[in-house]
């Protein structure tokens, strides 16, 4: 009964084989929505696949999505085909994707507006980075297919516009696998060894996958770290390429880059012979003018009667000699009197004056403040000893020595009444000159009308 009982594995393993050969699961179309999507370290991609009932698990390996035109994001409807097959390890089947695009929208689109906003957020549209083009280049370079119509129709432009240019053709591969690198290449020597003052970089018309080697990130990192100023000529005016948007000026086709990369000689000489006609016609006036004020000059008095002039002139410096000396004089006299006012003010103002007159109000002023203390100690001394005197006549030491005493109880309490001790009681009499220490014998009271009661 053992023997019927099956592994994992071998389960596994039999449920691996039915996938394997179903002819229905090895190639399939499916679409639905990403989501959990992530990118492994080594490139491989992990995803799901969902709609509104159902999901799969996913994964599409680097070898498969290398070739892939935009990025994968969650959220996003694509058109897969694929197979199906078991992951053994977790005895779940999966999507084995082989090749994925946008559903509802084209992949090379997608990729293509998904590097466009790459791009923008690193800066490399940015107008500040763009060069200026030379005025006048002396030598151009044209990369772009050495057998295109496009060769042919810039170089017969500048030649046309601008024959003193020299021109050379950069032959690259424009369309195809081996487009991106040769054209990376190609910017990369012309960088390095020319001494171009141009680039026009581009091709002649053609379909988006024709066109796809001037969207890529490499072209576009090439061109936005050339020291050259680049011109963008690819396709038609209608077409629109990541280069376009990183070069430095963008032009509608191949001539067209080529009249901007270059003037026309027709317009150069006409604007040389406006200046011609503007110079001559400045040097005419200026002449003209010029040999009126030589006429005017030749027949003024000066150099008709010249000794009379100088004649006058010296009279005339005479006179403004005699002003200035007179002027110099006026000048001195009113410094000397301001000086000499100066001097009075000054001796009037002298330190020792002024100190010695500070002196004599400080003499005034201590003989005052001696009489005044003299004045106040007198003052007090006398109210001092009116109040001496009064207290003398207040002390009670005074009042003893006339021959009163003042007893005490035993306690040292001061004896006012015969009431406050008894018969017999220890009391202290104070003296002037000592105390005396008694017993009371007999108590006898008085009262104020001089009676006495016992």
């Amino acid at each position: 009964m053992q023997d019927n009982y099956l592994t994992v594995t071998a389960l596994t393993k039999y449920i691996k084989q039915k996938f394997a050969t179903d002819p229905h699961l090895k190639h399939i179309w499916l679409k639905g929505e990403i989501s959990n999507f992530k990118r492994h370290s080594r490139g491989h991609m992990y995803l799901t696949i969902k709609d509104d009932n159902a999901r799969i698990q996913a994964v599409m390996f680097a070898g498969n999505n290398r070739r892939l035109k935009f990025r994968p994001e969650d959220g996003m409807n694509v058109l897969i085909s694929g197979e199906i097959g078991v992951f053994e390890r977790f005895g779940q089947y999966q999507l084995y994707i082989q090749q994925m695009e946008p559903d509802g929208l084209g992949s090379l689109y997608l990729a293509f507006e998904q590097l466009k906003e790459k791009l923008n957020r690193q800066g490399y549209f940015v107008q500040e980075h763009k060069k200026e083009l030379p005025a006048f280049p002396e030598h151009i370079g044209i990369m772009t297919s050495p057998t295109g119509a496009a060769v042919r129709d810039i170089i017969t432009t500048i030649k046309r516009r601008y024959p003193i240019a020299r021109t050379t053709v950069l032959p690259v591969i424009v369309q195809g696998e081996n487009a991106v690198q040769s054209i990376v290449d190609g910017i990369s020597r012309v960088d390095r060894e020319t001494d171009c003052d141009v680039l026009i970089v581009g091709r002649g018309g053609g379909s988006i996958e024709e066109l796809w080697g001037f969207n890529e990130e490499k072209v576009a990192d090439a061109l936005f770290r050339c020291t050259i100023p680049v011109i963008s000529a690819v396709g038609h005016e209608t077409d629109s390429t990541i280069s376009d948007y990183v070069a430095d000026v963008r032009a509608p086709t191949p001539t067209g880059a080529a009249e901007i990369a270059v003037p026309s000689q027709l317009e150069l000489l006409d604007r040389i012979n406006g200046h011609r006609r503007s110079l001559t016609r400045a040097m005419t006036e200026q002449l003209t003018s010029s040999k009126q004020n030589v006429q005017r000059i030749s027949q003024s008095y000066a150099f008709r009667y010249p000794e009379h002039l100088i004649r006058q002139k010296e009279q005339e410096l005479d006179k403004l000699v005699e002003r200035l000396d007179k002027s110099v004089n006026l000048e001195q006299r009113r410094k000397h009197e301001a000086l000499t006012h100066l001097k009075s003010r000054l001796l009037g103002s002298h330190p020792t004056k002024q100190i010695n007159r500070t002196a004599q109000e400080v003499g005034q002023l201590n003989k005052q403040l001696n009489r005044l203390i003299t004045q106040q100690l007198t003052e007090k001394s006398s109210r001092l000893q009116k109040t001496l005197e009064k207290l003398s006549l207040l002390n009670p030491l005074e009042t003893m020595k006339r021959g009163y005493a003042i007893p005490y109880t035993s306690e040292g309490e001061l004896l006012r009444s015969v009431e406050s001790t008894a018969q017999s009681a220890k009391i202290s009499v104070k003296l002037a000159d000592g105390t005396l220490d008694c017993r009371v014998l007999e108590i006898k009271e008085e009262t104020y009308g001089g009676g006495e009661r016992s």
